[in-house]
This record gives C-alpha cells, sequence and structure tokens, in this order.
C-alpha cells in the first residue's frame, strides 16, 4: 500500500459510517488538489510546530505522522473529534507521540482528500519533569505557573491597520428559545429570567447580535391548529429576543406533530420531531404562512436587513432527521421557495449540517441559497470559501466538542480555543456561532449542578465561565487591527496574538497560549512561554494587563460541589468580574513588556498614552 493508500484509509476510517456524519459513506475519493508544498517541522519544547503552502481550492488540511518515512502515516489526532483537520496552517502537534516524520494533505470536501506531501523528519524536544511529574530531564521551576525556565516568544506589533472583524459578534446559539418563557426553575434558579439575562449579557457586554436555536416549530408553541396556523407564542418568543437587542435566527425545525409523517420520532427531552412531513404542501403552506406573518409583524425591510432562515437541524445525522438525503432535500427545496415567495430578497440557506457534511450538495439543489452553513466542533473552522461561491458562510454551531457533560466546556483550554477559532475565521467567515449561551439548557436533561461541563458561556446563575471573559477581553479590542509577527519557540502556533489600534493612539493586544490537543485540557507546564510584547510606541504609555488562566477569571477556582447556597450564590456573583491582573504602570518609550503566559492563559495587554 502506497503512502498516498495509507492516508485514505485511515481518514476512510475516521469519517466512516457511524462517525460524525453517519448518514454518509465516508469512503475518501480523490480530492482532484495537489499534495501541499513547502512543508516544514520544527521541534520545540512541548511541541512541533508544522507550516506548509495553501492549496488552493483546499477547505482544510489533515496533518499526519509516522515513525519512519516509508510509514505508516496516520493522523495526528488532538482529541477534538468530527473533522481532524484544520484551515490552515501553521498547526502545533502537542501530543504525546510527537516527532518522527510529517505529511500533509489537502482536503477538498470533508470526504474528498489529496495525496500526502513529501514526508520532513524532526525530532521532538525531550519531555521536561515540572513540580515533581515524571516527564524526563528536571528543570527548575520560574515564575508564579512553574514549569522551568519559559521558552520565549517575542510579539512584535506593526503600524499598518485593517478594520478589525468582531466576528464574535454576529451569532451564539441557545436552547430552544420557548425556554425563554420557562417558569421552572433549575438549582432554584428561575429559567426563563436567567436566559432572558444571558441573552441580554452577551448582547450587551459581548457586542452579539442573533441568536439561533433548535425547535421553532416545535408542539409546546402550538402553531397548528385545525383551522390553520396560530403563532401567538411564537411572537411571545421573537418579541422578548428582540426587547434583548438581539434578532432570532429562524431555524426551521422541528416539525409540528400535526403534520410529521412520523410523530413517535423524536430527539431530546423536549421531544422535537424529527420525521419528514406527511404532506409536502402542508409544509411549504406552513413556511409561507409562517415567513409571511414575520414580514406583517416586524416589517419586510426589518428581515431582509437582519433576519437569516435555515432549514432544519444537522440532518446527515439520523438523530436529528428520519428522511432519506433526498427528503432533505426536498425539504429543504420546498421551505426555500416558500420563502422566496413572500419576499424575494429574505435570505435563506442550509444545509446545518454536522462536521461539514453536504457542502458540494447544497449548491446543487435547484432552488434558492443565499448563504452555506454547517457546524464543526473540536477543530477550528474549515475555509469553506472554494464552495460557497462568493456566498456568506454561517457556522451556526461551533465549540470545543459537541459531547454533553464534558469538564471541557468550563475549562480555561475552552476559552483559548475559543480565541483560536474566531481568530481563524475573522475575514472569511461571516458567523461563528458559540453554542450556546447559557447553561439553561434540556437536550438531554437539566442541569445537576453548578459546573457540570455545560455548553454555556455562562453558568445557571449567569456567572461568566472562561469563554465568556474570552470574548469579554476580545470586546475590548480596538477597531483597527494591527499586524503582528509571532517569533520563538510555538510563535504563531502554540501563541498567537490579536492587536488593535484605538482612537488615542494606544493599542491592545489580546495574546494566548493554546493548542487543539485535549489531552491538555489541564494545562501542560511544558508548554509555559514567556512573552515579550513589543508595542512599537513611541512617548511614555501606561499599561495595564487582564488575564483568563487557573487562577484568573476561572469560576472552577472558586466553587466545587452542586448547587450554592443562598450566600453562596451572593458571593459568587459579588465576583463575578474580571478585575486587572496587576496595577496599572508606567510604560517608557519604546519599553518591552514580558507576560509570563501558561498554557493554556489569555493575557490582554491595553498601552494607552500617559
Amino acid at each position: 500500500m502506497t503512502i498516498e493508500e495509507q492516508a485514505r484509509a485511515q481518514w476512510a476510517a475516521l469519517m466512516g459510517g457511524g462517525g460524525a456524519q453517519d448518514r454518509t459513506s465516508g469512503e475518501p475519493v480523490a480530492a482532484g488538489l495537489p499534495a501541499p508544498a513547502g512543508v516544514s517541522a520544527v521541534s520545540g519544547r512541548g511541541q512541533v510546530t508544522l507550516r506548509w503552502e495553501p492549496v488552493p481550492g483546499a477547505i482544510g488540511y489533515a496533518v499526519h505522522r509516522a515513525e519512519s518515512r516509508s510509514g505508516p502515516f496516520t493522523v495526528v489526532d488532538h482529541g477534538g473529534g468530527d473533522v481532524l483537520a484544520v484551515p490552515h496552517g501553521p498547526y502545533t502537534d502537542t501530543t504525546d507521540g510527537r516527532g518522527g516524520w510529517y505529511a500533509v494533505a489537502a482536503l477538498r470536501t470533508v470526504n474528498a482528500i489529496g495525496p500526502l506531501s513529501d514526508p520532513v523528519p524532526v525530532t521532538a524536544h525531550p519531555a521536561v519533569q515540572v513540580q515533581g511529574a515524571a516527564l524526563g530531564t528536571r528543570v527548575a521551576p520560574s515564575g508564579p505557573y512553574g514549569g522551568g525556565p519559559s521558552p520565549a516568544v517575542t510579539v512584535t506589533v506593526g503600524a499598518q491597520g485593517m478594520p478589525l472583524h468582531r466576528i464574535w459578534q454576529e451569532m451564539v446559539g441557545s436552547e430552544h428559545l420557548s425556554h425563554l418563557l420557562q417558569t421552572d426553575t433549575t438549582g432554584g434558579r428561575p429559567i426563563g429570567a436567567e436566559l432572558r439575562e444571558a441573552l441580554r449579557r452577551v448582547h450587551d457586554e459581548l457586542g452579539v447580535r442573533s441568536v439561533r436555536a433548535h425547535a421553532i416549530l416545535g408542539d409546546d408553541l402550538a402553531i397548528c391548529r385545525d383551522d390553520g396556523f396560530d403563532f401567538r407564542r411564537v411572537d411571545e418568543v421573537y418579541d422578548t429576543v428582540l426587547s434583548l437587542g438581539m434578532v432570532p435566527v429562524v431555524e426551521f425545525g422541528y416539525m409540528p406533530g400535526a403534520l410529521a409523517a412520523d410523530p413517535s420520532a423524536t430527539v431530546f427531552t423536549y421531544r422535537g420531531i424529527i420525521s419528514p412531513p406527511a404532506d409536502w404542501s402542508r409544509w411549504a403552506d406552513l413556511i409561507r404562512a409562517f415567513t409571511a406573518h414575520l414580514a406583517d409583524r416586524y416589517g419586510v425591510a426589518e428581515l431582509r436587513a437582519r433576519w437569516r432562515f435555515e432549514v432544519w437541524n444537522e440532518p446527515n445525522l439520523s438523530v436529528f432527521w428520519s428522511g432519506t438525503p433526498a427528503d432533505y432535500w426536498r425539504l429543504y427545496t420546498e421551505a426555500a421557495r416558500a420563502i422566496k415567495s413572500v419576499d424575494p430578497q429574505l435570505r435563506v440557506g442550509g444545509p446545518a449540517t454536522a462536521a461539514v457534511g453536504w457542502i458540494d450538495d447544497q449548491l446543487q439543489v435547484d432552488a434558492p441559497v443565499d448563504f452555506l452553513s454547517t457546524h464543526v466542533y473540536g477543530t477550528l473552522p474549515l475555509d469553506l470559501r472554494p464552495w460557497a461561491d462568493g456566498r456568506p458562510i454561517l457556522w451556526t454551531e461551533w465549540g470545543v466538542t459537541a459531547t454533553h457533560g464534558s469538564a471541557v466546556n468550563d475549562s480555561v483550554f475552552a476559552a483559548a480555543f475559543l480565541l483560536s477559532g474566531m481568530h481563524s475565521a475573522a475575514g472569511r467567515t461571516a458567523a461563528l456561532a458559540p453554542w450556546v449561551a447559557s447553561d439553561h439548557f434540556e437536550e438531554l436533561g437539566r442541569p445537576q449542578r453548578l459546573l457540570h461541563g455545560g455548553f454555556g458561556l455562562l453558568t445557571v446563575g449567569n456567572l461568566a465561565k472562561p469563554k465568556f471573559w474570552a470574548l469579554w477581553l476580545a470586546q475590548r479590542l480596538g477597531d483597527v487591527e494591527l499586524p503582528v509577527t509571532v517569533s520563538g519557540d510555538g510563535g504563531g502556533s502554540l501563541v498567537q496574538a490579536w492587536a488593535s489600534r484605538y482612537p488615542d493612539g494606544g493599542v491592545g493586544v489580546l495574546v494566548w497560549n493554546s493548542t487543539l490537543d485535549q489531552s491538555k485540557t489541564a494545562g501542560c507546564t511544558e508548554l509555559n512561554r514567556r512573552v515579550h510584547l513589543n508595542p512599537g510606541l513611541p512617548g511614555p504609555h501606561t499599561l495595564r494587563l487582564w488575564r483568563v488562566d487557573a487562577v484568573h477569571g476561572n469560576i472552577a477556582a472558586h466553587w466545587q460541589g452542586e448547587w450554592p447556597t443562598d450566600q453562596e450564590w451572593a458571593s459568587l456573583t459579588a465576583a463575578d468580574v474580571l478585575p486587572e491582573a496587576a496595577p496599572a504602570r508606567r510604560l517608557g518609550p519604546g519599553e518591552q513588556v514580558t507576560v509570563d503566559l501558561p498554557n493554556p492563559g489569555i493575557a490582554f495587554v491595553e498601552i494607552r498614552p500617559a
């Protein structure tokens, strides 16, 4: 078996039936793309950084590793699930098996993988022992985070600016929106009121403009009646969203029981019906009536300007769609035509698939498509521009994991991962929606404890997790993005930076230490780095610093247990701020700023004229 055949066979196993796309055979096909050129691998402490030249037409790249040049080559598995590919280099391999020989393959779709590049060798640095851990050669702890003398990374800020794309502001996910009207409690906290407050907070503090959720056609909103359709409960939901300053992304799903071919086919504890309609014309009538009602209530101009319509959720997973793929494309076609019959300028798209599935099929349907939408978890959003034909690309779900109740959801690792994705996607993607705003979420049952691994940016009780603080710091960036050069051990791969200019001439720089390797979710002192920041500013300035790490902006450092008492809730709420990590100080002309950055860890450096 050739090296290329080895790679394709392994990709088949990773993407095959029963995996991330259980309605796709997963049998890989030739991508029709060349192997990436210019592949290099450079070893540093605890990591190997790979770089390669972009391949025109590629949506992503799969990094492979082998013990010898002749293979067998296997995809580097960083534990994220879904699709083990990244949209671009550089890529940092921090897994325990790093080193050996590396090769890279380009993807045209997630099932179309190209040939491997020429393999390149690298010798991994020896592991180090930190604070008594058995990792090899011992080095002395250094700094507040330990791990020995941290390798240096230098961040140099340039001067030529461009508008900064605040991609996190476009969209966030939520539990089904009828939850906004819920009067029950979880952990003694009022569900509806707190979900409303969560959406208000992501709007007011993070600038988020729209919210996407499932089940707006669910039977709890009583849309279908014997004599037609009734949208009064939907009005309550959407009026609430609008009152919070946001607009809904209208995800048409799940199927009302009165229309379903099989009402017994359901998903989640709230029993969303995943069946095709029994009568296709009745489905089209519903979508047309629903859209016309929104146009009458909120105005066609408003819908044209800010609203988007998406058809269903993850139909390439049998858990979410009991019909065939052909049934889904008919569902989409009927819905898209019904929406456009109300007003041709309303925006509709899909396929809202899991794991970047079916993107090559979406533009083949004989129906309007104004945007492409899909989902991925555990990796950075791939670059779908080769398939979009100029249309906006909306990642309407995205996150560090698709696993309910995973501790990584509450971690600093997830916060740094969030910044890596936002930084990667900014400027090439219209929306990247974290799944979800609030831990008031009941897909598989309501939360049983405060820190239970929920998907939310905010806990039950609306306490900020590290993920929220990461975006809160991103929101502090100025409106002019500045170029950065990041060099040193892991510079540009392990350690990344996002720099900006303020109207007063000062700069704000967000820098983070992050890997996709989920075996490092609890942190890895081998990967700690000392960052030297050269802001390039004349004259004296005032330096301010914020952090998110194990001891800053991390609610898990302050709470262990089930649910807080009233007194504990009060204490946690009072502590729900991100204070500066050190007193502000004067910074001299041309002075370098040095920050010890743990892995995972985030720092925001703000430098303003004194």
